[in-house]
């Protein structure tokens, strides 16, 4: 099959658009959306490019290079675990914040590195007609590790593995913490804010690339030097307004556009009720204890911040796909196709296939939900899961799990006084839940009651190996003839029945294999209905799912109506920080600086100038605004692009009116949330007091 060509359409803000397509695009169709810029600057393979500027961040998220000097930008939350991991109590870098003053004070961060992407190149024209895929697969990679040695090549399908490209990355893992403003602005508003619209938060961290003489890739040394990028992003200070044009450069995650009306129903009534039921558990006693401590706050707040994430997302999708009644426009979408495919045999019983093995990863989806979302959400259950699986392990390797296993113990047990009721309470709770709703078979023999429940899981918490140091140590540290027998037949009934009850929830052999025939079937129909949607359309601009490769996403700086009666204004401001203050409420707090700073508008050059109710010319500062770009995980801290291609923000969110965009895009609703770059300039500036960051940037006024 010939490499099927997709064209970018200039109207729809929906979409997440490769690289090479644009390069294909009519010159016409950009300026048309407002860009000033032609594909060839956008995306080259030959010379710089603003692809050079961006990098994939810890593998998760999105980053862009703000000087010739390696320094980069991201989100708050995108370095948020790495802060944390630096911190300590006697240096809590992410309560506090922190500012390098110079080179020497940049603290490398263990494990961390960014990505950029060196070039694509459609190989469907190898691998299509091949019948062997891995075998075609495996000699593209090897004529590419030849051709670019020190990077990582990948073949990685679009399109439903329609289409496929050549990846070429380059890593670096040289990666220093140079600055972010404390957890009270980076992530002002907290888990309440995440999500919706207005936000005031300062999402943003700053990071530097190490590298060394030769400006290549290299591991820790002290004689290393900064990056020195091919490209990094010129900065506006001219700012956003209503209309203006904005695309977004980034790594996104995973969207679901093309899938079936399965799919959307399975996900919207069936998966996201229980895992919003199940996750409130937990963010209510996680909560709960960040309350009560600063340390306990510091222990779980990364914890929170990546649960709450899905939670409140899920409820926000489930009501979006309800609004736009998405299963009615997927079924209508597939009565189309089936006229179309009638008479055409590839196509025509496809829609039949999927629905049948929908049905059959039915019967098992929701009992994977419930092992992940409630059998697993405590720690307790996690180590029992892991002990449960080293009973498949002998010799050496049993060993070596063993020892990590009780180094890992050790940690854990450092605070298990005061995180043990915690977990516990996660624990029992959860398996009630399933046990309510049918989902607990394991207690239905010994339990009739949901005390009686509560007592056995009780028993098991408290008297249980996991639990106890002194027995644990013993355990984990026999040799591994008699550790592998220990663990399978000569534990005490409690600890036996623990880890079997860690077994109870996974699938059982047959469910998996139901589960993955299942699965396998439906990736390999969608291929067929992606291919056949694509000829019933031939006029139409299809963009391929996001995959975590580097895509860009178009659109506007506007507003929406979330509701009768309800305007939401395009961007927020530093009152509204203000407004939003409230003491008694840790996430509502304002630094006494910041305050100061907005008392006395001391903006500097970052201000934007507006008229206020008398008339008078004023200076507001502006935090964040919204616009109509696709965005969805692995977006965030992705660069907010004008139309000449500067820096004008980073993607930080989307509102939640809009979180059904992964499965259906609703322009009136669908929203990605950014930071400001003139706040974030503010902050290094003016709060910060750390202008010597500001004198490394391309800084463009008009």
């Amino acid at each position: 099959m010939a490499a099927l060509v997709i064209t970018l359409s200039a109207a729809a803000d929906e979409g997440m658009w490769l690289l090479p397509l644009i390069q294909q695009m009519n010159k016409k169709d950009l300026r048309e959306a407002g860009c000033k810029l032609t594909p060839q600057e956008i995306y080259n393979i030959n010379k710089s490019s603003l692809k050079d500027a961006i990098v994939q961040f810890g593998g998760g998220c999105t980053g862009e290079m703000i000087s010739n000097q390696g320094l980069l930008v991201t989100n708050h939350h995108c370095g948020y675990g790495s802060i944390q991991g630096l911190s300590t109590d006697e240096h809590n870098y992410l309560m506090d914040g922190y500012w390098a003053n110079e080179r020497a004070e940049e603290i490398p961060v263990p494990g961390l590195s960014v990505t950029f992407l060196v070039s694509m190149k459609d190989v469907t024209d190898v691998m299509e007609p091949a019948e062997d895929k891995a075998a075609a697969r495996n000699q593209i990679l090897e004529a590419a590790r030849k051709d670019n040695p020190g990077c990582r090549a990948v073949v990685t399908g679009f399109y439903n593995d329609n289409v496929y490209y050549l990846i070429i990355y380059r890593t670096y893992t040289d990666v220093r913490f140079v600055g972010a403003p404390p957890a009270s602005m980076g992530k002002f508003g907290g888990e309440t804010d995440n999500w919706m619209w207005p936000r005031h938060t300062g999402d943003f961290s700053m990071f530097r690339v190490y590298v060394d003489g030769d400006n290549r890739p290299a591991a820790y040394s002290k004689d290393n030097i900064p990056y020195r990028p091919l490209k990094h992003m010129e900065i506006s200070l001219k700012g956003v307004d209503e209309g203006d044009f904005t695309f977004v450069f980034g790594y996104p995650g995973t969207t679901r556009r093309y899938v079936t009306h399965d799919y959307v129903d399975l996900a919207a009534n069936v998966e996201n009720p229980v895992r919003i039921a199940l996750r409130d558990i937990r963010l209510s006693h996680y909560n709960d204890a960040m309350q009560r401590s600063a340390a306990q706050r510091l222990k779980y707040a990364s914890r929170v911040a990546s649960i709450a994430n899905g939670w409140k997302k899920w409820q926000g999708e489930s009501l979006g796909i309800e609004r736009l009644h998405g299963v009615e426009q997927k079924v209508e979408q597939e009565r189309q196709f089936e006229r179309w495919a009638a008479d055409k045999p590839q196509y025509a019983s496809v829609l039949l296939d999927l629905e049948d093995n929908y049905a059959r990863l039915r019967e098992v989806e929701l009992e994977w939900v419930y092992f992940t979302e409630a059998a697993m959400a405590s720690d307790f259950m996690q180590r029992a899961y892991r002990l449960y699986r080293m009973r498949n392990l002998n010799g050496e390797q049993l060993e070596a799990a063993a020892a990590k296993f009780l180094a890992d113990s050790r940690t854990y047990f450092e605070d298990f006084d005061q995180h043990s009721p915690v977990d516990k309470a996660i624990f029992t709770e959860c398996y009630i839940y399933m046990w309510e709703h049918g989902y607990a078979p394991y207690f239905n023999k010994r339990c009739n009651t949901a005390e009686e429940v509560y007592n056995l899981l009780d028993r098991h918490y408290d008297n249980n190996v996991l639990n106890n140091p002194k027995k644990l140590e013993k355990l984990l540290s026999l040799p591994a003839e008699k550790l592998h027998k220990k663990l399978l037949e000569e534990l005490p009934a409690k600890d036996l029945e623990l880890i079997n009850l860690a077994y109870t929830f996974s699938y059982n052999a047959d469910k998996r294999k139901q589960y993955n025939e299942a699965e396998a079937n439906i990736n390999r129909l969608m291929r067929v209905y992606v291919k056949g949607m694509m000829e019933q359309y031939p006029d139409s601009n299809f963009f391929p799912d996001a995959n975590l490769t580097l895509r860009v996403a178009y659109g506007h700086v506007e507003g929406f109506k979330p509701k009768d009666a309800t305007y939401y204004t395009a961007y927020t401001t530093l009152d509204g920080i203000m407004e939003k203050e409230n003491p008694d409420i840790y996430d509502y707090r304002v630094e006494p600086r910041l305050k100061e700073l907005w008392q006395k508008k001391d903006y500097g050059p970052y201000a934007k100038w507006e008229r206020d109710r008398s008339g008078a010319i004023v200076p507001i500062m502006p935090v964040s605004f919204i616009a109509t770009n696709h965005t969805t995980g692995g977006n965030s801290g992705s660069p907010v692009l004008n139309a000449d291609g500067q820096l004008v923000g980073i993607n930080y969110d989307r509102c939640w009116e809009g979180t059904m965009s992964d499965l259906l895009f609703d322009p009136a609703y669908c929203r990605n949330i950014s930071l400001d770059i003139r706040y974030c300039l503010f902050i290094i500036d003016k709060y910060a007091g750390a202008h010597h960051l500001i004198e490394e940037m391309t800084i463009v006024t008009n």
